[in-house]
């Protein structure tokens, strides 16, 4: 399917661009790709890696990554995507769990033993061979086409993933569950081959591959690359490269949500909204400063990216994810046996299955998390209305049982974000010796114009929250810890509410040294009383690394762990 889409453009428009690199020059036509993936096909072939086996790639530069995946995957090849930035302990665990016969990188420095190192050339049209001559050896005497090669439809892409909660899983992407979801965001987004298109997110994620890649190849547009977002070049960006919309997720709509756009980028006609929920607050700021629609959407790694999506010229409803772009989606409840569908507006279990969604874990998952008929148990909770939209209450392992009473902390978060004064906030439950657990929230200032505000939140969530959701209290911090895509660790901050308001955090020794390690590494905002003994406006107590990191980073954004791509996976 890959293969006869990059053909098919190839022929119809290969002097047209498929991707652009945002930051220089860097263009790969259609006709670049379908070179590509012929050498690459050709190559492999050659080495003796067969249509089917599994090659990983981990290359710096986004165009050259998105080009040698896209092209391995035309090839009939599964890819593997690894994170550039990984460490080597980190790589060695991706590796030795998906078990690849080669490598696609720059160095094999830090790479397990015995693996095969593929070096790609200077240019993108496809792998360097052994005598470093730019080309698998016999390329030159004419590769076939895309098309013929003998694995058309045996590609893949196979991703470890662990998600913000949960233990690590291996999960097998076949070539037609790529295909379908491609086409089905390519449809429902109306992408055409006048679009063009704008990611900055990590090309080692599904969004990025699935959203980005195959939809463009699908739709026979073009996608503009950028190794990370910068909030203060951002629309002049835009408008320089004629883009018509945004793959985004909810940390970088916040950030742009804080000043009305610099330049008019009168072209784009949405934005994508996807890897976490968007508050509401925070999508009204965006459309209010910037005049441009927010398409909220849903996915996950199992489902090839895509699920819901709000339709792109149809009613779209602030605060859902929209409604089935190409799989099934149920709210279901454990009954005496099995599930059984939850009637609208009721929270459940959501559940989802179809074509893009997969059968079985290929490594590692939950127990039970697909049933004989096919539904894919996602942890998440929600409910479905009237008019089959979807609205996410948050993840099953998030909630907050307190004396008896499930709280979801959306509910609590979208208080907290609608008032003036709060960039992001998160919401976890601390332990309680006498009702199991109690809300506590940590909430990013949008200033450093914040003292009162911890007094303005109580009072906020006074009049708008019963009392058993009220936060028991208010940490002012200077980030939230984020994976690569945005999405907040909230196993980490878990971890950090354990260990400051266990019991032992309270008795007479304070803060073990693993507690006290933990809450170190968050940057908390001294009290007013320190600020003004001090001097300064903001303070982090934090070590000296995270410190230096932070200073670093923050002038240009808010989100270190999303826009410098450093961050440990997500799922």
């Amino acid at each position: 399917m890959i293969a006869e889409w990059i053909e098919q453009a190839a022929a119809y428009q290969g002097g047209e661009p498929y991707l652009e690199d945002a930051a220089g020059t860097g263009t790969l036509t259609y006709a670049g790709l379908r070179r590509s993936t012929a050498v690459w096909a050709d190559g492999l072939d050659r080495a003796g890696i067969a249509p089917g086996a599994r090659v990983a790639v981990c290359l710096p530069d986004p165009l050259r990554y998105a080009t040698t995946l896209v092209s391995i995957l035309g090839a009939g090849r599964v890819v593997i995507p690894l994170d550039p930035t990984a460490p080597a302990a980190e790589l060695s665990r991706v590796l030795a769990a998906a078990r690849p016969e080669a490598v696609v990188c720059d160095s094999g420095s830090g790479l397990p033993t015995g693996l095969a190192v593929l070096r790609p050339p200077d240019g993108p049209d496809g792998p360097e061979g052994p005598n470093g001559t730019g080309g698998c050896p016999g390329a030159e005497y004419g590769a076939r086409p895309a098309g013929a090669s003998r694995g058309s439809g045996a590609g893949g892409i196979y991703l470890c993933t662990s998600g913000t909660t949960g233990a690590p899983k291996g999960i097998m992407l076949r070539e037609g569950q790529l295909g379908h979801v491609g086409a089905a965001v390519a449809s429902h987004h109306r992408l055409t081959p006048a679009d063009r298109g704008f990611c900055c997110l990590p090309l080692f994620h599904v969004n990025a591959e699935v959203v980005g890649l195959l939809a463009t190849l699908a739709a026979g547009a073009c996608l503009v690359l950028d190794r990370k977002f910068s909030r203060h070049r951002f629309w002049a960006l835009i408008e320089e490269r004629r883009i018509t919309w945004i793959n985004a997720v909810p940390a970088i709509i916040a950030v742009l949500a804080m000043d009305a756009p610099t330049v008019r980028a009168g072209r784009v006609r949405f934005v994508r909204s996807a890897s976490a929920p968007l508050p509401p607050p925070v999508l009204r700021r965006f459309e209010e400063a910037s005049g441009i629609p927010v398409i909220e959407t849903y996915g996950m790694t199992e489902a090839a990216s895509m699920i819901t999506a709000n339709p792109v010229d149809g009613p779209r409803k602030p605060g859902s994810a929209g409604r089935p772009a190409g799989s099934e989606v149920r709210i279901a409840q454990l009954a005496a046996g099995p599930y059984v569908p939850c009637p609208a507006l009721e929270v459940g279990r959501v559940q989802i299955r179809g074509r893009g969604v997969i059968k079985e874990y290929a490594e590692g998952g939950p127990a039970g998390a697909i049933d004989p008929e096919g539904w894919l148990d996602t942890g998440d909770l929600g409910h479905l209305d009237q008019d089959g939209y979807l609205f996410l209450a948050g993840r099953s392992d998030d909630v907050i049982n307190r004396g008896g009473e499930k709280i979801y902390p959306r509910e609590i978060e979208d208080v907290l974000l609608a008032q003036p004064g709060v960039r992001s906030a998160a919401v976890v439950a601390a332990h309680d010796e006498v009702l199991g657990h109690r809300p506590v929230a940590y909430v990013v200032p949008a200033g450093p114009r914040w003292r009162g505000l911890e007094d303005a939140l109580r009072e906020a969530c006074a009049a708008a929250l019963p009392r058993p959701k009220r936060p028991t209290a208010f940490r002012l911090v200077r980030e939230l810890p984020l994976g690569p895509t945005g999405k907040v660790a909230r196993r980490r901050l878990q971890e950090l509410a354990a260990a400051q308001h266990s019991p032992a955090s309270q008795g007479r020794g304070g803060l073990g040294a693993g507690q006290a390690r933990a809450v170190s590494d968050l940057p908390y905002l001294p009290p007013p009383c320190a600020a003004a003994a001090t001097g300064c406006h903001l303070r982090q107590v934090a070590s000296r690394d995270s410190a230096s990191r932070i200073s670093s980073t923050m002038p240009n954004c808010p989100y270190p762990a999303l826009f410098t791509m450093t961050s440990s996976r997500r799922k």
